[in-house]
């Protein structure tokens, strides 16, 4: 059985009949992405994605990668479509063609980010870094630095990573110990250690640049005294030419659960006392310049989750129409009743349908998300823009929370439905599961997404994101009430974005009073129920466009809209009441967790 990575038909709904996005087009920025055009994208990625990066999934989980004296060798198979991607410029899709970028709508790249993210995400992750690590050059860097690395790096010729994290701060960045001192010539000398670098060696580009966080002699303490600095592998001298090594070392790869064909590296800077590197931005202001690659890497984390997860369904659906085995539930007792194929049982029907509701939300909140960056870049008004970007900001933690523990929650589902088959390595399935377990603890484990929720998203501009974001989705809810069939539906949402209204406003209240820790204890579960009404809404959305379409439908388009109905129906119906029902909880604020006695947890 092929194994597959997204559904086309989907990815063309929420492009073209939700998010409208040929629309841009009018605008001169995006003028050639017409809807030929973007189809013709899409086309491409896809076949990029099935036909070269896909086949490299179990090459990669199996062979993994091989470090030998300070180098590592990623699977020989990862080569030939890295060198594919970087000529067809798809590394930098959004970026201004000055540097190599394609000029791409945020939205459109997000869905060829997709496929290819969803055909092998750990070999992903090389062209994904080099991405984030140009992006932070192109907006804080000189002239001379973006004239040295950018278009180097988005047409693929050298590679980035990103080095924040050390083995004693862990996520807590601000207590880290990589010290920089500046030389006559205008460089630093830089000196640390940094772990858990995802692709910080490889044999894939002829050089890697490093950003990296640092302490400068003499700075303040915590975050307030960190900087940033652009550290190549190989030194890069002013005609861009390359010199020598720059006391880069690898001492080591992790032996991990899963991702095994992308490389998570520590490194060592400057033993010898050689390691160089170029300011990035100004000096302590470190952090706002990461956050750039951090925010874009977070959205990216979500995608991985997401993508994941949609494999995962594909294949189980493909399996479950496939797979014959029992008698249908009202023929068992017909001894001569033939076998059926397992997506007639009624619980592989739920959990299919559970994993579908999860997807086909996931990807409208994913794009959507990406649709306000596109939109921001176009806005004629400084408040229009100002609203996306707000919009961005309080949905960034959800995308990459939620869409990584949801997704894992999907792909675990998926498992299910192979039966036995789905826990053995002979199937994808495994696979899926034991990679998209890590999308929930890097670039910020989902505590801390939930925590910036809480205590940074929520309260910001007084409020006004948020309730921008619930004025979204009180958009769809009025139009679903002027649609018949789908009232019953817009009132049970309707409810349940007003109590999330409550809730935050006593999330919030509780945070800035004595009780603050109580609702830190509390904070993920908030998150997650801001994202379960999103799913709500988007699915509601979903069914709203859908609605009018069935009945003059052609028979497999009468089917795919019927199914946006029927899934907007079983998830509000079926999953939305314990989502209100954990509201109930987080209006209590349960003091309980901050009660409990350290001595308390017997270990």
């Amino acid at each position: 059985m092929a194994q597959a990575i997204s559904d086309r038909r989907d990815v063309d709904f929420v492009l073209h009949e939700m998010l409208n996005v040929e629309e841009l087009s009018k605008h001169e920025r995006y003028a050639e992405f017409n809807r030929k055009t973007v189809d013709l994208i899409i086309s491409e990625a896809r076949n990029l994605a099935i036909k070269e990066i896909l086949p490299t999934m179990k090459i990669g989980d199996d062979e993994g990668c091989k470090f030998e004296n300070g180098k590592v060798t990623v699977p020989e198979a990862f080569k030939r479509p890295f060198d594919l991607f970087a000529e067809g410029e798809w590394i930098a899709m959004t970026d201004d063609p000055e540097f190599g970028g394609q000029g791409m709508p945020n939205t459109v790249a997000m869905a060829c980010g997709e496929h290819f993210t969803g055909a092998n995400c750990a070999w992903m992750m090389y062209p994904g870094l080099a991405h984030g690590a140009a992006k932070m050059i192109e907006e804080f860097g000189t002239d001379e630095q973006k004239k040295l690395f950018v278009k180097k790096m988005y047409t693929g010729k050298w590679g980035g990573s990103m080095l924040l994290t050390e083995p004693e701060a862990g996520s807590d960045v601000g207590n880290l110990s990589t010290s920089a001192v500046k030389n006559d010539d205008g460089t630093y000398s830089i000196s640390g250690n940094k772990i858990f670098i995802s692709g910080g060696e490889q044999n894939l580009t002829e050089n890697i640049i490093h950003p990296v966080l640092a302490r400068i002699e003499g700075a303040p303490a915590g975050t307030r005294g960190i900087s940033i600095f652009i550290v190549p592998k190989i030194w890069v001298n002013k005609d861009g030419s390359l010199g020598q090594d720059n006391d880069v070392v690898c001492t080591g790869i992790e032996e991990k659960m899963g991702i095994h064909g992308n490389s998570t590296c520590s490194l060592t800077l400057g033993g010898k006392g050689k390691c160089r590197g170029f300011l990035l931005g100004e000096e302590n202001k470190g952090m706002k310049v990461m956050f750039l690659m951090m925010n874009e890497a977070r959205l990216g984390v979500g995608l991985q989750g997401f993508g994941f997860a949609t494999s995962s369904y594909i294949n189980a659906v493909n399996y479950a129409k496939d797979r014959k085995q029992g008698k249908n539930l009202l023929q068992m007792m017909d001894a001569n009743a033939p076998s059926v194929s397992i997506i007639e049982h009624p619980d592989v029907k739920r959990q299919l349908l559970f994993m579908k509701s999860l997807i086909d939300g996931m990807r409208g909140l994913i794009y959507f998300t990406s649709n306000c960056f596109d939109k921001a870049k176009i806005a004629e008004t400084e408040s229009e823009r100002d609203r996306y970007q707000c919009l961005i900001e309080i949905l960034t933690p959800i995308v990459k929370s939620y869409c990584t523990d949801r997704g894992f929650d999907v792909c675990v589902q998926g498992m299910q439905v192979y039966g036995g088959y789905g826990y053995i390595h002979e199937y994808p399935q495994e696979q899926l599961t034991r990679d998209c377990k890590i999308t929930s603890i890097y670039e910020g484990t989902n505590g801390i997404q939930a925590m910036d929720l809480l205590g940074r998203k929520l309260g910001m501009k007084k409020g006004k994101p948020f309730m921008d974001l619930l004025g979204e989705m009180n958009k769809t809810i009025a139009a679903a009430k002027a649609t018949q069939g789908l009232e019953e539906m817009a009132t049970k949402v309707e409810a349940a974005v007003n109590k999330l209204g409550g809730v935050a406003m006593n999330m919030g209240a509780t945070a800035m009073s004595e009780k603050v820790l109580d609702a830190f204890a509390s904070a993920l579960p908030f998150l997650n129920v801001c994202g379960d009404v999103i799913m709500a809404w988007i699915l509601l959305w979903r069914a709203s466009v859908a609605a009018g379409k069935v009945e003059k439908a052609k028979k497999k388009d009468a089917a795919f809209y019927d199914g946006q109905i029927k899934t907007a129906q079983f998830y509000i119906n079926s999953m939305l009441p314990s989502t209100m029902g954990t509201m109930d909880s987080l209006l209590a604020i349960d003091p309980s967790i901050m009660q409990m006695q350290n001595d308390s947890f017997n270990g």
